[in-house]
């Protein structure tokens, strides 16, 4: 296939499922393989880490005014009740680092696994089995006393809502326990970051809108440190050595390169839009169950691969 509408491709599936719950790294992987790609060439395995970052940074730019106002009012936060452990800024570093460390201790099995298309199976059908139950349990809105949801004094004394309606409501527990659980995304592909820290935020009472920023949120410093620290090593290849990736070394590499970076980019910025609009009104089951399909789809082609 012609090199630049393969990059046009892999740059549409890598912008339509990073912020998805669907997992970006098995859709990309799995296309590579369908489209013909030597996934051992070091050329590919660089390409990957950079539509990755394409589609990463539309979110700074979709967030701007948010980030903005985070910036504007640390650390004590638009209402003056926050402290420096409580603004959203200090609990997305947080919940960073308790992925960011155990991820680099974890960095060998990590790249064990992401050869192995029987993980991504495993992991798109225990994930996808998770969050179906996770949002039909924690999904709806439940019961709570008036005053946890910030309910008019004078009304009943249970109301239907969330312990968390708002990011800025998050607590220090909420942050670290779903940074521990982004880091299954990391050892396991095919588990989706977003589907481990939206379903992990649901599971502490947040709103499905509150989990879901929350996760983009995150998904900032992870992933930037992720594929900045792969295309480090991917730009200092030393010959023999068992790096990531290789630098593009011609001008028809640098414009494949640069047409998967654009398109990712340009569908991720449209697809978290469109995702932030559904989840307000519905819920994580549709991509649940096609992550179940997906997986026993990739169990049948991997089962027919070691027949053939």
């Amino acid at each position: 296939m012609n090199h630049y509408l393969l990059s046009l491709l892999l740059g549409i599936v890598e912008g339509l499922t990073e912020f998805l719950p669907v997992s970006s790294t098995a859709h990309l992987r799995l296309s590579e393989a369908f489209l013909g790609v030597d996934l051992s060439s070091g050329y590919w395995k660089m390409y990957s880490i950079v539509i990755q970052l394409g589609a990463i940074l539309c979110l700074p730019i979709y967030f701007r005014e948010r980030i903005r106002e985070f910036v504007a009012t640390f650390p004590h936060g638009r209402d003056g009740k926050h402290t420096i452990w409580t603004h959203p800024l200090s609990l997305t570093a947080v919940a960073f680092v308790f992925t960011a460390v155990p991820a680099l201790l974890l960095t060998k099995v990590i790249g064990k696994n992401l050869e192995s298309v029987h993980v991504m199976a495993y992991s798109l059908v225990i994930g996808g089995v998770m969050m179906w139950v996770v949002d039909s349990v924690y999904g709806p809105p439940r019961l709570l006393p008036a005053q946890s949801v910030g309910a008019a004094a004078g009304t009943s004394t249970r109301v239907l809502g969330y312990r968390t309606e708002h990011v800025e409501q998050m607590t220090l527990s909420q942050a670290i326990w779903i940074g521990i659980c982004q880091i299954f995304s990391a050892v396991f592909p095919g588990t989706s970051r977003s589907m481990a820290t939206i379903a992990a935020g649901q599971v502490t009472g947040m709103s499905r809108p509150a989990a879901l920023e929350f996760s983009f949120f995150l998904s900032i410093p992870t992933m930037v440190a992720a594929t900045g620290y792969d295309l480090f090593k991917s730009f200092h290849h030393k010959p023999g050595a068992a790096d990531i990736g290789i630098a593009p070394h011609t001008g028809q590499e640098w414009v494949v390169l640069a047409i998967g970076f654009v398109v990712s980019f340009i569908v991720a910025y449209a697809v978290v839009a469109w995702f932030m609009n559904w989840v307000r009104k519905r819920g994580f089951v549709p991509f649940a169950v096609y992550r179940i399909v997906l997986g026993i789809v990739v169990f049948a082609w991997a089962a027919r691969m070691a027949v053939h």
